[in-house]
């Protein structure tokens, strides 16, 4: 069966969420953590006792997640005011955290925006698909990446990670960098399209942050599967009814792939890999893979935040 297909219809899982080790002791970010798979992957974090910190910019709706799941799982996750959207307010929720945690095991850049109508940009001028599934995440991780580090020097080799969310969406196109700021050409670009390059982001950004702190810690990226979440609530009701009927998955698969790749003791050894459901090791675009495009997105991406 070629990849793609075996991404969006594949084998049963061999990972479940009972497989999770213990995570006592554990300090763990997910961003879009209230909502969706990062909602789903907090709660199974919370029952194998790790110190859960949901990261979203909607306070109100973290709130009710929190309550939620404390309710499900008798253990409380703690809030963090993140907006991808806005680098200087990501700064301070970097700044915020660390004021309050001197240890971060596991970070999950699990927060997204897919198919924005083509108006949407971020509060900097960036593509807002671009902007926050990509920029706002790496500035993040830029800011934390001390503390990761820090963190790292005291645990077990493999168990300090950066897990990155990316798609088989990365598929639909490679990163151009002329269309990542607000511009005609991008405008005139469809939506889909610039999904997928921030998907091809996401993925290039991790790969690069493994060949940079590979010898200190674990980067992975991942395509979590086609799982029903809001992620879909700009496609349209149509071709959210057709992928739900043929398609998309239960929302409980969704944390899967990432919990594999964030807290599994294979993927201790799995720096640098790109996973598919369900926890599996797959490959993504050749595009995804070129070093060279990923060191120059990376120096790009320090470009736009030297100044914040």
């Amino acid at each position: 069966m070629p990849s793609f297909l075996s991404e969006l219809f594949p084998p049963a899982t061999k990972f479940t969420a009972d497989d999770v080790p213990d995570m006592t002791g554990k300090v763990v970010i997910v961003t879009g953590g209230n909502a969706g798979i990062g909602k789903e992957c907090t709660k199974i974090l919370l029952g194998k006792n790790a110190k859960v910190y949901i990261a979203s910019r909607d306070e109100a709706k973290a709130k009710r997640a929190i309550e939620e799941l404390k309710g499900v799982t008798g253990k409380e996750a703690l809030f963090l005011r993140l907006d991808l959207a806005n680098l200087r307010k990501v700064k301070t929720s970097a700044e915020e955290f660390l004021s309050k945690e001197s240890e971060l095991h596991v970070l999950f850049n699990n927060a997204g925006v897919m198919s924005c109508p083509i108006d949407y940009v971020t509060d900097d001028g960036y593509d807002m698909q671009f902007g926050t599934n990509v920029l706002g995440h790496f500035y993040f991780t830029k800011l934390l990446l001390p503390v990761i580090l820090s963190t790292a020097e005291k645990a077990p080799k493999g168990s300090v990670r950066v897990v990155n969310v990316a798609s088989n969406a990365h598929l639909f196109s490679d990163v151009k960098f002329e269309l990542l700021k607000d511009s005609p050409a991008r405008r005139k670009r469809r939506t889909e399209l610039l999904y997928g390059q921030s998907k091809t982001g996401n993925i290039l950004l991790s790969n690069e942050l493994a060949r940079r702190y590979g010898h200190r810690i674990v980067s992975i990226s991942l395509n979590p599967g086609a799982i029903k979440t809001e992620l879909q609530r700009h496609s349209g009701a149509a071709l959210t009814a057709i992928l739900n009927w043929l398609v998309l998955k239960d929302v409980s698969f969704g944390p899967l792939t990432q919990l594999y790749a964030g807290t599994s003791p294979e993927a201790a050894a799995m720096n640098g890999k790109y996973l598919i459901p369900w926890a599996r090791v797959g490959a993504p675009a050749k595009y995804a893979q070129d070093s060279d495009k990923a060191a120059k997105l990376w120096d790009w991406l320090e470009e736009q935040v030297k100044d914040i």
